[in-house]
């Protein structure tokens, strides 16, 4: 039973970890089973999960020592007690909002001024925000075809709402595990209206091109008479890799989506911005889609908070998750394990990748015992097997993790390992039985 969960089972994640969609997928019957068996091995399968999902959880809600605290993790009550310093960024004396007015608007205004665009709008998910925008910008080039990462957000997690939803067509410029180049949308076979860059890629290990990358990349679109769009779900840690502000590198596009909750820890929704003539017509789809929501101001409120709390200290999470990086990198090799790769080497923003070469039942296994007989929570995501034999999970390093010294990360994968092979041992005694 894999550790990979779906969505209705996730622990610390927003969203499926993992660089390979595959071994997310459900797995088909062995040949010759039944097909009572099948089911009774999926329903096997769907418990284990969600047990290991609350264990997740339980390790994450208890421990003394974390990396991350993601709202996810919490309660009702804590999440609620987020909004006590709702004053500090809003007049809680104003009306309440309807369909958009009063602190959404707000919310817009400040947002379309960080990200330096003449007007924004608040949508409840970015899945909603990204069609309503390719699907605009489709009907201005009269092309529906959208340049895009093999394993960009669309492709991975989305269900081919693209083209089963919103009439679009996804072109492919790579699968490989890296940005695109500009060769390659240059050198794209057929024409497209639209060039959607994932910033960062989150699935290939939250990587980022080079600013001299980005801008020649921007410059291939345009010489296609493409517009570019930036799924920037977590461009708010960007900064620091491109040494840019956020105003200049969403300058380079022509639209721009941006998360609330995946950085900014707020409770949902995300902005588009652009120019004003393709946001008032976002609008207009926005309450075809059913976005159009009659009150928001709770989740608009955390979003302000995140702004106002967490954006300003993105940039020291991003300079530790590096520390953080290499001490993981030197703890593994201290340990003696056979192999293991922190990628990439020197993270792009506060969350990267480790692989480990083992079964990922059994690295997960380990990461939970550790932290539930130690109080130090190392992994407090899932952890995925792209491949038989090899386990992939991703590290996220917020305010808790300013408090690990480099010693604190080495001590804490010592006392993993330790576990590790023990849980390997048992897993091979396991097969040999």
């Amino acid at each position: 039973m894999s550790d990979t969960a779906d969505q209705s089972t996730r622990a610390s994640e927003h969203e499926p970890s993992g660089p390979a969609p595959a071994a997310r997928e459900s797995k088909a019957p062995e040949p010759g089973a039944s097909e009572p068996d099948a089911v009774s091995d999926a329903v096997s399968e769907d418990e284990g999960r969600r047990r290991r999902w609350e264990r997740r959880r339980r390790a994450a809600r208890g421990a003394r020592r974390v990396l991350a605290r993601a709202g996810l993790q919490s309660t009702i009550r804590q999440r609620l007690a987020l909004l006590d310093a709702a004053d500090e960024v809003y007049d809680l004396d104003e009306s309440v909002d309807m369909y958009g007015d009063g602190v959404v608007a707000a919310l817009e205004e400040k947002v379309a001024g960080l990200l330096g665009k003449e007007a924004a709008a608040f949508f409840p998910t970015g899945t909603m925000a990204q069609q309503v925008a390719l699907r605009c910008w489709a009907g201005r080039t009269g092309n529906p075809a959208v340049a895009l990462h093999g394993r960009a957000h669309p492709e991975v997690h989305e269900r081919a709402a693209f083209s089963q939803v919103s009439g679009l067509r996804p072109v492919r410029l790579t699968d490989e595990p890296r940005q695109p180049t500009a060769e390659e949308v240059r050198d794209c076979e057929e024409p497209f209206g639209a060039l959607m860059l994932e910033l960062p890629l989150r699935d290939a290990g939250h990587l980022l091109p080079s600013w001299e990358e980005l801008t020649e990349l921007v410059g291939a679109a345009r010489e296609r008479d493409a517009v570019v769009h930036f799924d920037g779900a977590r461009l708010w840690e960007s900064a620091v890799h491109f040494d840019r502000p956020l105003h200049e590198i969403a300058g380079l596009a022509d639209s721009v989506y941006v998360s609330f909750y995946k950085s900014l820890d707020g409770f949902g929704g995300a902005v588009l911005a652009g120019p004003g003539t393709l946001v008032e017509e976002a609008r207009t789809w926005r309450h075809r889609y059913g976005g159009t929501v009659f009150q928001q101001f709770p989740t608009a409120l955390s979003a302000l908070l995140g702004l106002e709390r967490e954006l300003p200290r993105l940039p020291s999470y991003v300079r530790h998750a590096r520390v953080v990086a290499a001490a993981l990198a030197g703890g593994f090799t201290a340990a003696g394990l056979p192999w293991s790769r922190v990628h990439p080497e020197v993270p792009h923003t506060n969350e990267f990748q480790v692989w480990l070469p083992y079964d990922a039942d059994t690295v997960a296994e380990a990461a939970l015992r550790t932290a539930e007989e130690t109080g130090t929570l190392l992994f407090a995501r899932a952890w995925n097997a792209p491949v038989p034999g090899l386990a992939v999970t991703e590290i996220d390093v917020r305010a808790p993790g300013l408090e690990w010294s480099a010693e604190d990360v080495r001590s804490a994968v010592a006392d993993f390992v330790v576990r590790l092979r023990e849980e390997a041992g048992r897993a091979k005694e396991q097969v040999g039985g």
